[in-house]
């Protein structure tokens, strides 16, 4: 499968698989930008945590895995994201946890994913306009929050394994001054599935297993 010009190619091109269930995509599509953008993230993040769910435990083989959620209420989302879906091994002896890669939650920051990308790259030069069907999804951030969003990807981000590997994928390359703007510009992100593909795109460096995977 070849992705469209200027989008990372190869194993890490997740851009254009966005749900699984297309009568999923066109019922989101009759409903406003935020609560379609919303209905999105849940749908992927649903099936991803599926998939890890029925591949069962990567450490012991044998187990198997069952719900072992962690309380979460992220800042910039709806209500009813009160939990990151996670799974641990029934085996004793393993009892590992596996934690799915999300298009909701950035790890363990405090606002939802799509507002850490999208607020650092309007700082750092993205046109509003953009935006503009997803205004009411992008509030208004203090400043000194956004600065440390834009420390993190440039100090924390920059160094994973992850972005060494995804780097080498864009073609023509990235910058690394360009992260995350420079993803904002490949990645159609003035509609909800635009921004979605982004963040399905980014969702390995969500949980570690994942990154570890791709690396290998």
């Amino acid at each position: 499968m070849k992705s469209p010009r200027g989008l990372p190619r190869g194993d890490l091109f997740y851009a254009l698989w966005v749900v699984g269930s297309k009568a999923a995509e066109n019922g989101c599509r009759k409903q406003p930008a935020d609560q379609c953008l919303y209905r999105l993230l849940e749908c992927v993040d649903e099936e991803l945590a599926q998939r890890v769910r029925a591949g069962g435990c990567r450490h012991c083989a044998e187990g198997v895995l069952h719900q072992a959620h962690y309380a979460r209420k992220p800042r910039g989302g709806p209500e009813e994201w009160t939990k990151r879906q996670s799974f641990c091994c029934d085996r004793d002896g393993c009892r590992r946890r596996h934690t799915p890669p999300s298009v909701r939650f950035l790890g363990r920051k405090v606002h939802v994913g799509f507002l850490v990308v999208l607020k650092t790259a309007l700082h750092q030069g993205l046109k509003p306009d953009r935006l503009a069907q997803l205004r009411r999804v992008v509030p208004e951030i203090d400043r000194r929050t956004v600065a440390r969003w834009r420390q993190w990807w440039a100090e924390h981000f920059l160094a994973t394994a992850f972005w060494k590997v995804a780097r080498g994928r864009f073609i023509p390359p990235l910058s690394s001054e360009q992260v995350p703007l420079g993803w904002c510009e490949r990645f159609p992100v003035d509609t909800p599935d635009g921004l979605v593909k982004l963040l399905r795109w980014l969702s390995p460096i969500t949980t570690v297993s994942t990154v570890a995977e791709v690396v290998m």
